[in-house]
């Protein structure tokens, strides 16, 4: 069964067919001086030290990053963000689109535990430029002395561009916007092709699906500006209608995650909006108590979307119930479902009510059938898409299935990608989805998810995973990926001996990691706490998940198979039948 429609104004002819950025001049023009961006900085300010930017600051200040950006690339080349998390990242992202310079959103080499990702995504986009800070810029020269990675034509220091005028050119819907590097199966990761078009359409989308109907919403948030929830929460969703984006850094809510409610409660006009990943909202739950609650007001927050799907029920209830009495309202909580090829936003639940949870018969969802059933596996509803189409395809006949069958999820509409980075054949297996028997529907092409759901009365439940993929909190991750950060987090990991493999927990899958020690850290030096702390730390920030246990073993017990590849199977039997040789018993029987 396929839900949604199509928005009228964002289709060839519409009236809405003008590129998001342009809408920066028009707040500038119409509100100069009302706030558009700020940044909570931690670092200078325990308590937070707000920098803002008014609409017409942001727009001066975009507008001479592009004629910086065009006076060293031209139109088609790419820039590298490898700067940290402040408004300069996106003044940069915001002058790179006025200039149709495709912006490749990544970070500062000194963020530990991605430097796989960094290297895999700077090497595959081949930047012309390199955008980055005057603090940060010995992080990059070490890393480009460091790795066999192309030299960029020029370093931009995003912090010392001076003022300058810049004329407007014509920005096409088709041109590209930007890369949004997906972590893949292999130490290369793929870079999403977004387009001008499939981000004003899905910052439409997001906006409609949250309604803010409310005065002069504001946007908080602590997500990474790399990653695609993030950025289009953040910056995109504002250029909407000219509302007001609060952010920090992702390392300030690790550090202390009350602080994503703090600013919720902070902010004056009481609607306020967010977003997050599942494990995001168990862990700030997590970390409530009544002493810390006691001067925070949360009545204001209209809508937090969960954008990790299957959503874990335990986490909404947790979260429910931490902060209740800080005024959360019950219908606050929208769960969701997205992912990088239809730019981030797909489905929400955002209706003002508490999410629908529906209990389902194992054995038949096992056998493809949403069958309700008191005391069954519980599913959360992720909604409905807004100005898309979603169709449940069985992926082999290439057919739509009936409301309550289980397929693949296939998604059409003006947010989809039009394909993969320099890689034809993965995009057309991606975003080349053909409808056997489209019928009203349109034949295609159809972005292929690669996850499993169902319809069931008229909203969206995802139900399964695909083979040799881990799925934690809904979302779905590569093994050999999580492995990598984890050996990079830190030196007592030995390279290249890591399993990652999920396990089932209550209502969800978790995550476990097993690492083997690295000889060259003596056990007298070892200290395991500091291990498990970096490599948790490294795992959140890159994948947005948490860790359900890190278990540290001796070099040689991980499980290999006879060609020398990680057996994650074998390696996860002997781990629940507790025959591993942990590092923490070798410690425990040395002392």
């Amino acid at each position: 069964m396929a839900l949604g429609s199509l928005l009228p104004e964002l289709q060839p002819g519409g009236t809405g067919r003008v590129p998001l950025i342009e809408r920066i001049a028009r707040w500038a023009a119409e509100k100069p001086d009302a706030p558009a961006f700020t940044f909570v900085d931690y670092s200078l300010d325990p308590a937070g030290a707000e920098i803002t930017l008014t609409w017409a600051e942001t727009d001066r200040r975009a507008r001479s990053m592009a004629a910086r950006l065009r006076a060293s690339a031209e139109p088609g080349e790419r820039v590298a963000l490898l700067l940290p998390q402040t408004l300069e990242y996106m003044m940069t992202m915001l002058g790179a689109m006025y200039a149709r310079i495709v912006a490749v959103p990544l970070f500062s080499p000194d963020l530990p535990g991605h430097a796989d990702r960094l290297i895999g995504a700077y090497t595959d986009s081949e930047p012309a430029l390199i955008a980055t800070s005057r603090n940060a810029l010995p992080h990059v020269e070490k890393f480009l002395a460091d790795h066999d990675v192309p030299r960029p034509r020029e370093i931009v220091f995003a912090d010392e561009v001076p003022d300058a005028e810049w004329a407007y050119e014509p920005i096409g819907f088709d041109d590209l916007a930007y890369l949004q590097y997906t972590s893949g199966s292999t130490r290369r990761p793929a870079g999403v092709e977004i387009t001008h078009g499939n981000v004003t359409a899905n910052a439409a989308q997001l906006w409609s699906g949250w309604a803010p109907e409310r005065p002069d919403p504001e946007l908080v948030s602590w997500l990474p500006l790399f990653h695609d929830m993030g950025l289009i929460a953040t910056m995109a969703l504002p250029l909407v209608r000219g509302d007001h984006a609060i952010y920090t850094d992702p390392v300030s809510f690790i550090m202390n995650p009350l602080r994503w409610m703090e600013l919720i409660a902070a902010r004056p006009n009481k609607n306020v909006y967010t977003a997050g990943p599942n494990f995001s909202y168990e862990y700030v739950a997590s970390m409530a108590t009544p002493e810390k609650l006691a001067e925070l007001d949360l009545s204001g927050l209209v809508t937090c979307l969960n954008g990790a799907e299957p959503i874990r029920p335990a986490t909404l209830s947790a979260f429910a119930d931490a902060f209740a009495g800080a005024g959360l309202r019950p219908g606050a909580q929208a769960p969701g479902y997205g992912l990088a090829e239809a730019t981030v936003f797909v489905t929400a639940a955002a209706e003002d009510a508490p999410p629908k949870i529906v209990e389902v018969d194992r054995d038949a969802l096992r056998e493809g059938r949403f069958t309700p059933a008191e005391g069954g596996n519980p599913l959360v509803s992720c909604g409905r898409p807004i100005g898309q189409l979603v169709a449940i395809v069985d992926p082999e006949s290439r057919i739509e299935q009936p409301d309550g069958r289980v397929g693949e999820i296939w998604v059409h509409g003006p947010n989809t990608a039009p394909g993969y980075w320099r890689n034809s054949e993965r995009s057309q297996d991606t975003f080349g989805g053909e409808l056997a028997e489209p019928g009203p529907l349109p034949a295609g092409p159809w972005m292929r998810t690669g996850d499993y759901g169902v319809v069931h009365e008229g909203e969206l439940y995802v139900t399964g995973r695909i083979k040799d993929l881990i799925i934690v909190d809904g979302r779905n991750h590569y093994p050999q990926d999580i492995e990598l950060t984890t050996q990079e987090a830190h030196q007592a990991v030995r390279p290249d001996h890591v399993a990652a493999f999920a396990v089932q927990g209550e209502g969800t899958e978790r995550l476990v990691v097993v690492a083997e020690r690295n000889r060259r850290v003596p056990l007298a030096r070892l200290d395991l706490e500091e291990v498990e702390a970096a490599v948790r730390a490294a795992i959140t920030v890159e994948h947005e998940m948490g860790v359900h246990e890190f278990v540290m073993v001796e070099p040689g017990a991980v499980s290999r198979t006879s060609s020398g590849k990680i057996a994650r199977a074998a390696t996860r039997t002997r781990y629940l039948d507790g025959e591993l040789p942990s590092t923490a018993r070798r410690i425990a029987g040395r002392d």
